[in-house]
């Protein structure tokens, strides 16, 4: 079966290999002298390289022909901006196979309390790249995800604890800080202009299974490529078939010229390995990450559009009167998104933004997380068969009116247990809710909170019949309850009703 799988991954001891070293009289050393003279003769080898061994005056290809003969003028200026990504955590694991089941315990109760389990530090691999001289390093959220250490080896063998200080799991991205390292390390330019085509060549490169750094080339094999499953994070990826392997997440993906184009994440496979459909993640989204950095944010800060739409088929661009299938058509827009602000409305088909075709929620949210916030874009609709344009300014998800602010119920107060915030565009945006989501979130439920029902991500909308606002709100209401309480509770898509004596 074909699999979705993230590039790093345990660490592994390369398998032995054996080798014969040749020797230097005889036979083989003739014909080898005289294929190195053929050679230096067309002009592939310099004269006396292949007798004194001294290394060749290589440039940077700049031809197709030039291309074809040896990427190592772009390996020796990307690769040593590459490094390995080294990581320890401590995993907890029950101590016993049943421990934690809910059959055997509902039968024979808690046996194996919680405690009850053993502690092994775990460790993990992944690739990193080196995009500021003062020992900036891009990687992948997944690949230091949880660590409790973090090593990074350069090319040269140099090592240095490292520090994130900077993360985005929506888009798979982690900015770290090499600790002690000075302000001259080897880094790559970041490719923010100049278009990306199918059939550009590229190379790979990072740590596939722990054997080393490792180089593999290929092209460019499709662009904004979205849907690869919840594990890839969002955003549009390169495809590619250099190829990539466990251990390369975080590594470089790079064209002709050493610069990086983007930063591997995930492969398409069913053995686990390569099968030549691996992702990057743009650079111009790398870029903006470390643009962030520098400006001093330690989180993401991410524009909110406030809509939900749904792509054009042959049938609706008929029924719309449009030429031919393209844009977004525009299902639900919170009154305070940005759109409704410029104009736009329910059932506008949405058909560029900022002068590119957009044919999906996804493309939306990632070309505006590619620009910086405060900026002005221009959008072109359809509507009532004529194309329109209107400008809105990125933003992100407003945090007022109400506040989100959040609530934890302790011994004294009613439902014990009970964590929750109040529901506005800035919680919708951070949980992903439906638009119309509103009232109060439950973020978690223990204790009493739990036995009475109630479950994270449960919407209370009101309680003993009385709309409940905010998380303020629903505290004075569970102190003004006396005997019977009713929550009403939005949950799946439905409305439920939960009952119980305070």
């Amino acid at each position: 079966m074909t699999g979705f799988a993230r590039l790093s991954g345990p660490t592994r001891s390369p398998a032995a290999v054996s080798a014969v070293p040749e020797r230097g009289t005889g036979r083989r050393s003739v014909i080898r002298s005289v294929l190195a003279a053929l050679l230096a003769g067309v002009g592939l080898v310099p004269n006396g390289a292949a007798e004194t061994g001294a290394a060749p005056n290589r440039t940077v290809p700049a031809s197709a022909q030039e291309i074809t003969l040896s990427f190592a003028p772009v390996v020796k200026r990307a690769a040593p901006a590459v490094v390995n990504i080294f990581t320890r955590k401590t995993v907890e694991r029950p101590a016993h196979p049943l421990a934690g089941d809910r059959f055997f315990e509902h039968f024979f109760g808690d046996v194996f309390p919680s405690p009850f389990t053993r502690r092994r530090m775990e460790s993990s691999l992944g690739s990193g790249v080196i995009v500021d001289p003062s020992g900036i390093v891009v990687s992948n959220h997944h690949v230091v995800d949880g660590a409790e250490a973090i090593v990074v080896a350069l090319s040269d063998r140099r090592e240095f604890d490292a520090e994130v200080i900077f993360t985005d799991p929506k888009f798979d991205l982690v900015v770290l800080r090499l600790i002690g390292a000075p302000d001259t390390l080897p880094a790559l330019t970041i490719r923010e202009s100049g278009r990306l085509e199918v059939g550009d060549l590229v190379l790979a490169i990072g740590n596939p299974f722990g054997v080393g750094q490792t180089v593999t080339s290929g092209i460019i094999s499709g662009l904004s490529r979205g849907g690869l499953g919840s594990e890839a994070g969002n955003g549009l990826f390169i495809q590619t078939d250099a190829a990539i392997n466990p251990g390369n997440s975080g590594g470089a993906l790079v064209d002709m010229t050493g610069q990086l184009v983007g930063v591997n994440t995930a492969i398409l496979s069913r053995s686990g390995g390569s099968d030549g459909i691996g992702f990057a993640i743009p650079a111009i989204l790398v870029a903006n990450t470390v643009r962030l950095v520098r400006l001093g944010f330690t989180e993401p800060v991410h524009p909110w559009l406030g809509m939900d739409g749904q792509p054009i088929d042959r049938a609706l661009a008929d029924a719309l009167g449009m030429d031919r299938p393209r844009g977004l058509m525009i299902n639900d827009l919170h009154p305070r998104s940005p759109l409704a602000s410029a104009g736009l409305r329910r059932g506008d088909v949405i058909v560029t933004m900022d002068s590119v075709d957009v044919d999906s929620t996804q493309e939306l949210d990632f070309l505006s997380s590619t620009r910086p916030i405060g900026t002005d874009l221009e959008v072109t609709v359809f509507r009532d068969g004529r194309y329109r344009s209107g400008r809105f300014r990125l933003a992100p998800a407003p945090d007022d009116g109400p506040a989100s602010d959040e609530i934890v119920l302790g011994r004294q107060d009613p439902l014990p247990g009970l964590r929750a915030v109040t529901i506005n565009p800035a919680v919708i945006d951070r949980f992903d809710l439906p638009l119309r989501a509103s009232g109060v979130l439950v973020l978690s439920a223990n204790g009493p909170a739990a036995r009475v029902g109630l479950r994270p991500g449960d919407f209370i909308r009101r309680v003993n019949g009385r709309e409940i606002a905010d998380a303020a709100m629903l505290v004075r209401a569970l102190h003004r309850a006396r005997g019977r309480v009713e929550l009403t509770i939005w949950r799946g898509g439905s409305t439920w009703t939960i009952r119980y004596r305070s």
